[in-house]
């Protein structure tokens, strides 16, 4: 993650600008002008009067919306390439900003779990910042040792709205409770993932890929209040970790400014106040989503990309009313574990789109769509 301190005001491209990342990386730019410029904005659409607004406001040199503006967007000159999209779609801007030699802060976790080998191949020693807040305080926490003095990586996760439930007490959960995440506001995708445990699941095989750490050492642990956004183990039995509020602006202001730190981004936490914290151990019966996720990281090649389309047709179907909530990890296992992943050989990002559209065709068959 080392990358020489910066100079001077950034140029940078927001991809998926009207997303809570986006909104939000917007603005720490608008408070932070002598030290970030927009020159790039890209979004989905579904969102275009703010947009349009985004547009009015920055005035960038460039802007568009879908998979093809962004991945242009992604390659043109700048400093950073906030990618900010959500889902599988934000692969081949990825690797365009990748491509273009253009740092990343990388806040689609998809594209690089998907990707794989073929995204790590493509990135320079610290061309990729992570933005996710788990692992953005990894590589927070990493600066206190060398990459061989690490033991294990510690992933926390709040727990999700149904912390402590059973398997049998989930079984008719509603899409309403399954949208009311406890400390974040995130769209239908994310807050349901982070409800199944399956978002942290996504998480464990991106903290694999960005650190170079086995599967088997990135463990999972329960913190309901988030102030502990996750913990690096090393070998003298030290452990480092990063805390603040449960927000994502320290994040997104470190993935536009790495390694430097953003001034007053965030409110730090106040320690006049009591508190307690708390942590639990997952529960993999009701939730096995995150040792299903080990199995697909542990199988490689296009398994994990396997994972993360099924599971977004699963969850569209859960929120259509189609499937229950305990059965979107079970219908993702059953289309996992049918998949054969391909003899070694160089994955291309043609491997991954086949896999993708495969594990959604299969998904939507075994859910009767």
């Amino acid at each position: 993650m080392a990358a020489p301190p910066s100079t001077g005001r950034r140029d940078v491209v927001v991809l998926g600008s009207t997303g809570s990342i986006g909104t939000q990386a917007l603005d720490v730019v608008r408070r932070n002008p002598d030290r970030f410029r927009v020159v790039g904005l890209t979004a989905g659409g579904g969102n275009r009067d703010l947009f349009d607004a985004q547009v009015a406001e920055f005035a960038p040199g460039f802007h568009g919306l879908g998979e093809e503006a962004s991945t242009e967007a992604a390659g043109r000159p700048c400093d950073v390439v906030l990618n900010g999209i959500t889902g599988a779609v934000g692969l081949r801007p990825t690797l365009a900003a990748l491509d273009a030699g253009t740092t990343l802060a990388l806040a689609n976790k998809e594209s690089l779990i998907i990707g794989g080998p073929l995204v790590r191949d493509r990135a320079g020693p610290g061309q990729i910042v992570p933005v996710d807040s788990e692992h953005s305080a990894i590589a927070q926490s990493l600066r206190a040792g060398t990459a061989g003095e690490v033991r294990r990586l510690v992933l926390t996760a709040s727990g999700g709205p149904f912390r402590g439930r059973t398997r049998d007490d989930l079984r008719s959960v509603t899409p309403e409770q399954a949208l009311a995440h406890p400390n974040f506001a995130m769209g239908k995708v994310i807050t349901t993932n982070s409800a199944t445990l399956v978002n942290k699941g996504l998480e464990v095989i991106e903290a694999h890929l960005l650190f170079d750490v086995p599967l088997d050492r990135v463990d999972v642990v329960v913190h309901p209040q988030q102030l502990i956004h996750s913990m690096v183990e090393f070998v003298d039995g030290a452990v480092v970790a990063q805390l603040g509020l449960p927000t994502m602006l320290v994040p997104i202001a470190l993935g536009l400014g790495w390694p430097d730190r953003v001034p007053d981004v965030e409110t730090p936490i106040d320690w006049t106040r009591a508190a307690d914290w708390r942590f639990e151990p997952v529960d993999d019966v009701a939730f096995p989503a995150i040792e299903l996720a080990r199995e697909a990281g542990q199988r490689g090649s296009t398994a994990p990309a396997v994972y993360n389309a099924a599971n977004e047709v699963c969850v569209e179907a859960f929120h259509d009313g189609r499937l229950a909530f305990v059965e979107i990890v079970d219908r993702v296992a059953d289309v996992v574990r049918a998949h054969d992943v391909p003899s070694e050989h160089t994955l291309t990002v043609d491997d991954v789109l086949a896999a993708d559209g495969w594990a959604r065709d299969l998904a939507h068959q075994l859910i009767g769509t």
